[in-house]
């Protein structure tokens, strides 16, 4: 589905500077931030960071749909090059053929040609063909053709396919990015949590029936693996894939990114005033989203630096919620 410079100054007049600039640097130094400003810097960048993951999430998935579609174009047009190669053998023998009997006068002329519709018209002139012959160069004709097509296609998606790796590419370096600052202020404040990817996670014993219990249980297995941006499963998870992966286990495909999500259940929206659990619930902006449990809880995957846990809906804020889609 291709020197920094150096700038001569006098020496007084630099030894000046350097004493000027140290100090600047030592007035006007930031303080450390105090362990408030580190929250609210880290609050500022989790919000961010469920957007631009989402982003990420969505450009992956148009790579990889395009990588799936030129991979299939590609062997479409292997498999149709085959089919020409196989046609080729039989119009030589053909264009030998009649020129062993008269036909042709130069059969290494024609046959050598790189354009098919120049070996075909070759032939075309060289005399009379039998009906075999003739359903041979139309098949070939029309196999040229096709192959044609084809290797135009699987061109196209090659194409858009590298366009959105580099989309990739950029959206994962910014994320990243992202990723580290968070990182370093959770450490900072003695709140990373790395999580266990071979946890074995907690026993669902809601009210839940049926699939939606069966996509409870498992979301529930999964608490204490941690949460990383991208991933659907085994040993961590992103929010919507942690959702997708349950409810696939209870055998219903949920497409990957938040966004996706909310689309896909537009005709299965219910309010936060009417949740069932199973109920997938989705914060405004469509940056976030978990699982209703049922009794005001809620299972999710939450950001870099935590785990798959269970949550009160009160605890996470109400108020952020745009709504809910039963799968």
């Amino acid at each position: 589905m291709f020197d920094v410079r150096k700038r001569r100054i006098p020496a007084a007049a630099g030894l000046a500077a350097a004493v000027l600039l140290a100090f600047q640097a030592g007035a006007a130094a930031d303080p450390r931030p105090t362990v408030a400003q580190a929250r609210a810097r880290l609050a500022q960048l989790n919000d961010k960071a469920d957007a631009m993951v989402e982003r990420f999430n969505t450009v992956n998935e148009k790579y990889k749909a395009a990588r799936k579609k030129y991979e299939r174009l590609n062997r479409e047009y292997t498999a149709e090059q085959a089919k020409v190669d196989d046609l080729r053998e039989s119009v030589v023998s053909a264009a030998s053929g009649m020129y062993q009997y008269g036909g042709l006068s130069s059969v290494a002329g024609i046959v050598s040609r790189d354009d098919p519709a120049g070996l075909l018209a070759g032939l075309a002139v060289a005399g009379q063909v039998s009906a075999g012959q003739a359903q041979t160069l139309t098949e070939f004709d029309e196999a040229t053709k096709g192959l044609r097509v084809r290797r135009a296609s699987a061109r196209t998606a090659y194409d858009d396919l590298g366009d959105l790796l580099d989309d990739v590419a950029k959206e994962r370096k910014k994320v990243e990015k992202l990723v580290g600052e968070q990182e370093d202020l959770l450490r900072r404040l003695n709140q990373f949590n790395a999580g266990d990817p071979d946890s074995k996670g907690i026993t669902y014993d809601g009210p839940a029936s049926g699939s939606a219990r069966k996509a409870l249980q498992f979301a529930y297995a999964q608490v204490g693996k941690p949460y990383r941006y991208g991933a659907t499963g085994p040993g961590s998870y992103d929010c919507s894939g942690l959702a997708q992966a349950a409810w696939s286990a209870a055998g219903v495909k949920l497409p990957r990114t938040t966004y996706q999500q909310w689309a896909w259940g537009a005709s299965r929206r219910v309010s936060m005033n009417s949740l069932e659990p199973g109920d997938l619930v989705f914060s405004s902006g469509l940056g976030h989203m978990g699982i209703y449990a049922g009794d005001g809880k809620m299972v999710h995957a939450p950001r870099t630096g935590d785990v798959v846990k269970v949550v009160t809906l009160s605890s996470y804020g109400t108020s952020r919620f745009v709504g809910a889609v039963r799968p």
